[in-house]
């Protein structure tokens, strides 16, 4: 909220020609409230993009009605960890629906476009086939963001001759993201194959030791390989994001062959 005296900086400004009316309404951010959620329609104007709905602990009637209010400003929604009994009820609401069981994401309506290609490409590498819904929520996000996504999958440190053979794969990637449960190793073995930066994703796979992912974590954050990032465990989300954030910053100003 703006206090009193900014209010009055803005609307002098206004008065005196020095801003447009349109330049002072991107001061009052526009929010719906419903009450149990207050919706961020200026996300996409700060950030490039629309907010986003985690599903995954909202009844099926809160992320319908949060759902409508984005479809409503935008044509579009997108829902995260999205629970069978949410799906279902979405599914009867809208025609336009598509909704992916592997990365437990769902899409309403047309992905926005963005206003220039997005240059560069990301390579998303699971480390084993259990890590794939977590790659795959990794790589939908980005592809939803307008980035161009490649994946490589069972591609762990067990067999690390299914990582040297790709290597034209991993040297032409604009960002690589990385899922690993386990110990976590993959991220470092892939940051010092390339000169991409490389996004680390510990998943909650396996066994008593590996605390549901928190070996992997820990490992990934205590990478000897330079330009390693780490998001949170089974964060697939938040590492589509930082990536195609990464390519809109900084241009990728040059086409990877």
């Amino acid at each position: 909220m703006l206090d009193k005296s900014r209010l009055k900086e803005i609307f002098e400004s206004v008065r005196s020609g020095a801003t447009s009316i349109e330049d002072a309404l991107d001061f009052f951010p526009e929010e719906e409230n419903l009450n149990f959620a207050r919706i961020d329609h200026d996300r996409q104007k700060r950030c490039g993009f629309p907010e986003v709905i985690f599903a995954e602990s909202k009844t099926p009637e809160q992320s319908l009605a949060i759902a409508e209010a984005l479809v409503r400003k935008t044509g579009f929604a997108f829902l995260t960890r999205v629970p069978d009994a949410t799906v279902k009820l979405l599914s009867t609401h809208w025609n336009e629906v598509a909704f992916n069981p592997l990365s437990r994401t769902l899409l309403i309506g047309n992905i926005p476009e963005t206003p220039e290609k997005i240059r560069g490409k990301i390579l998303v590498i699971s480390a084993g086939t259990s890590d794939i819904p977590v790659a795959e929520e990794a790589a939908v996000t980005a592809q939803i963001m307008g980035c161009q996504v490649n994946c490589l999958h069972d591609a762990g440190v067990a067999g690390i001759h299914r990582l040297l053979r790709a290597r034209e794969e991993l040297s032409s990637a604009s960002v690589i993201i990385v899922t690993a449960g386990m110990e976590g190793a993959l991220p470092s073995v892939v940051a010092g194959l390339v000169a991409a930066p490389v996004i680390g994703v510990p998943t909650s796979i396996g066994y008593g030791a590996s605390f549901k992912g928190i070996a992997a974590l820990l490992g990934m954050l205590s990478s000897c390989a330079n330009g390693v990032a780490v998001v949170n465990i089974d964060n697939g989300f938040g590492a589509g994001c930082l990536a195609a954030r990464i390519l809109k910053s900084n241009g990728d100003n040059h086409e990877h062959q």
